[in-house]
């Protein structure tokens, strides 16, 4: 299992990366996509859309069921990985380099953790 320290990560399995410009790149985790199984289709969020913390954006497809993946942080949608509609097994096989939205005007953060941390998160689900 992977944990990247330059990354952030929520409970619901999302990982953040802020960016220079203060927005931030969200996907799932590592522990999320093996969870998951391959994974089928990502069904995006809307450019422009508002996303609130721990409210659903998104949701993925695996060959096992439909999850829902929940946003890490308020803001606006300002860009979607449009790669992900013809190859969404690139999370599994890339989870932290999949990126599935770029957020912006973010106002409003969930309680993230720390690599460390959540790596002793998972050990405990």
């Amino acid at each position: 299992m992977n944990f990247p320290e330059n990354l952030k990560y929520s409970k619901d399995h999302e990982w953040v990366q802020y960016t220079e410009s203060g927005s931030a790149l969200v996907g799932i985790s590592d522990f999320a996509q093996s969870q998951l199984g391959a994974l089928v289709f990502v069904n995006l969020p809307e450019v422009g859309e508002t996303v609130e913390v721990g409210e659903r954006f998104c949701d993925v497809e695996s060959v096992k069921a439909v999850s829902d993946v929940y946003s890490p942080v308020t803001g606006t949608v300002k860009a979607v990985n449009e790669d992900l509609q013809d190859s969404p097994e690139t999370i599994n096989s890339d989870p932290y380099g999949a990126w599935i939205a770029e957020i912006e005007d973010i106002t409003a953060t969930d309680e993230l953790m720390s690599a460390s941390e959540y790596e002793a998160f998972c050990k405990e689900v």
